[in-house]
This record gives structure tokens, C-alpha cells and sequence, in this order.
């Protein structure tokens, strides 16, 4: 029995030479990867539906032996295209999305990160791609997992401190209300870094901030 749902795509790699693996973020299911066949054949019905960060409804049928389940219909919703306008838009949402992955578990239902990660991406083409966005990513995803830092407690200077609040707190629109020295700025990149090397032990790459 199909299984229907929406997702963002997070990843596609090759399987073989005509299918790919395509993983998604989902509401309800949290991070799933199907296996669409026949995906990369020029008259593939997958053609032009699966890229990366696509917001599509898809259906699936679960495999019983492995996280890995066959992709059946996808209908694509959005594509996301105004990140394809500047290469930063694209390196700040494919770190995002890396880290993502390394912050959750599949299959696991997260029901605030895909919202998160939604309006992330929609965010992006609005501003220039700056550290700003990044550190608010980050931020609002310590928050989401629990993971949230007891600003008041650590050190950094009061600048900083509040810079990271108000990221924490103010809905993306609002973000462009905040301004950052290029000392702030490097002061929250080592922190937020800091942060997820304690509890990752690791970052993913691209981090360019």
C-alpha cells in the first residue's frame, strides 16, 4: 500500500546509471530516501520534478528491509528557483540542509524542522546571503532539538548576546531589522560552531561563515 506525503529534497545521489536516491524532509515522517527508478532515462515521468530543494507531494511504497523505499508519483508544488539566482543562496541552503541531516535521525517525525527549513528557504533570496542567515538557521534549529544555549550564561559580549536572542525569536521578515559588525559576527560563528562541534562532534562542510 502506497504511503502519501510532502517533502522538501534534501539530497539526490546516484544509485545506478538510470536511478537516483532522492532524501527528504517531511512534515510528519521526518527524513526518508527513496529510490525513484528509471529517474535519470531522458523520458523519465520523474523528469524535471527532483532537484534540489524541490517541495513536491509524493507517494512511496515502504521497503520492509530497508530505510531505503521505492518512490511512486511525485506532483511538484515548488522549486525554489530564486535560490538558483546566486551561488551564496545555494552554499548557505545545502549547509543547512547537510545539517539537517547530521542533527536528526531518520524516519523520526520532527514536526517543527520542516516548517523551519521551509521558511529558510524562502527567506534566503530575500537578503543578500549573509552570516545573519546562517546564524539564525542555526539558532532556531538548536532551539527546535532541544538544544537551546542559555545565553545569559555564556561569554560573550552583550552584542552578541542579543543579536543571538532576537535571531532566536524574530520571524525571518523581521531579521533584516538586525545589524552585525565583522566582530560580531565572528564572535557568533566561533560560538554557534563551538556549539555543534560539542554536540554533533562535527560540522558539516560548506560552513563558510
Amino acid at each position: 500500500m502506497d504511503e502519501k506525503t510532502s517533502g522538501l529534497i534534501l539530497r539526490l545521489r546516484p544509485l545506478t546509471e538510470t536511478s537516483l536516491i532522492v532524501c527528504w524532509l517531511t512534515p510528519n515522517l521526518g527524513r526518508i530516501s527513496t529510490v525513484a527508478k528509471g529517474a535519470r532515462r531522458p523520458k523519465s515521468p520523474y523528469r524535471g520534478k527532483l532537484d534540489l530543494f524541490y517541495r513536491a507531494d509524493f507517494s512511496f511504497q515502504r521497503s520492509h528491509r530497508s530505510e531505503l523505499h521505492n518512490l511512486r508519483e511525485v506532483v511538484l508544488r515548488e522549486t525554489h528557483s530564486g535560490l538558483r539566482q546566486e551561488l551564496g543562496y545555494v552554499q548557505q541552503a545545502s549547509y543547512c540542509s547537510s545539517l539537517i541531516e547530521q542533527a536528526t535521525e531518520t524516519e523520526t517525525p520532527l514536526e517543527n524542522i520542516f516548517p523551519l527549513a521551509s521558511e529558510f528557504l524562502n527567506h534566503l533570496p530575500t537578503r543578500p546571503p549573509e552570516p545573519l542567515n546562517v546564524f539564525a538557521f542555526e539558532i532556531k534549529l538548536l532551539n527546535e532539538l532541544g538544544l537551546k544555549p542559555d545565553l545569559a550564561q555564556e561569554p560573550l559580549s552583550p552584542g552578541a548576546k542579543q543579536i543571538l536572542q532576537k535571531a532566536s525569536e524574530l520571524n525571518w521578515p523581521s531579521l533584516s531589522r538586525l545589524k552585525l559588525s565583522d566582530a560580531q559576527a565572528k564572535e557568533i560563528s566561533s560560538f554557534l560552531r563551538g556549539l555543534w562541534v560539542l554536540h554533533l562532534g562535527k560540522i558539516p562542510r560548506g560552513r563558510t561563515v
